[in-house]
């Protein structure tokens, strides 16, 4: 069972940590933006945006900011009691670093992590413990497939771009496939593969981001921030939110006196 323990964002430039208190712990770190220095039993790492962190228990580390450098991370910690018949990357005697191209789902569900610890609504540690392992899968599936080499991550990188400039429009594994010069499978195959989303999933992802932010920062109906978006029949639009939201679109105007 993932226990967490401890949930941390910094963001700033004077940040420096040594090894935790708890002696049988696990600390995972994802850096958000910029860039950050760890040492692991005297080894330099640097941690750049989009990259992950697994230190296990037994080694110890310090951290701190690289001066006059802004950057942003999460920190968790967590106790792992399954030892048998769990994730292996959590049996792994050394530290596991690497870029991750699940990158956006794992931002998220830590993000996700930080608000139920902050807020503590009703059975915030069972939810948070479960986005964990939830994570901690995601993140052993990419180390299960190994290093992604960096042509392919500068391939999927162009497909991301891509569909952040044009996510309102509807876009295909044709379109994507145009982009990095490759046949469309090829493109939907990696895409998955590195991203651990379809193409759809991102392009809904992204969208539906974008629906939250407009539903509470504007004055829009409901009815407008779906055509915005690309969603002509609004009733799809309302199952997509709630699919990946869990929450309804009006439950977001809601908080539009407060903020508006």
């Amino acid at each position: 069972m993932i226990t967490v323990l401890d949930v941390q964002f910094h963001q700033g430039v004077d940040w420096y940590e040594e090894s935790s208190s708890c002696p049988d712990s696990h600390t995972l770190c994802l850096v958000t933006y910029g860039k950050c220095v760890f040492w692991v039993q005297e080894r330099k790492l640097i941690i750049d945006q989009g990259d992950v962190l697994l230190i296990p228990p037994q080694l110890d580390y310090y951290g701190k900011s690289i001066p006059t450098l802004f950057h942003s991370k999460y920190v968790i910690r967590f106790h792992n009691s399954c030892m048998e018949d769990g994730l292996p990357m959590l049996s792994h005697p050394d530290f596991i670093k690497r870029k991750l191209g699940s990158y956006e789902l794992v931002r998220e569900r830590l993000r996700s992590i930080s608000l139920q610890w902050e807020d503590q609504p009703a059975y915030y540690r069972h939810m948070a413990n479960a986005l964990l392992t939830e994570t901690l899968i995601y993140i052993n599936q990419e180390w299960d497939r190994g290093v992604i080499p960096d042509d392919r991550h500068r391939h999927v990188a162009r497909m991301k771009q891509y569909i952040q400039e044009h996510y309102r429009e509807r876009i295909t594994k044709e379109d994507l496939g145009e982009v990095i010069q490759r046949t469309p499978n090829y493109a939907a195959t990696l895409f998955r593969s590195v991203t651990n989303q379809t193409i759809s999933e991102y392009v809904h992802s992204r969208r539906i981001k974008t629906a939250m932010y407009m539903l509470t920062e504007s004055r829009l109906t409901v009815q407008e921030v779906s055509e915005y978006l690309g969603y002509r029949d609004v009733s799809y639009f309302h199952r997509i939110f709630k699919k990946i939201t869990g929450a309804s679109p009006s439950d977001f105007l809601h908080e539009r006196s407060r903020i508006v």
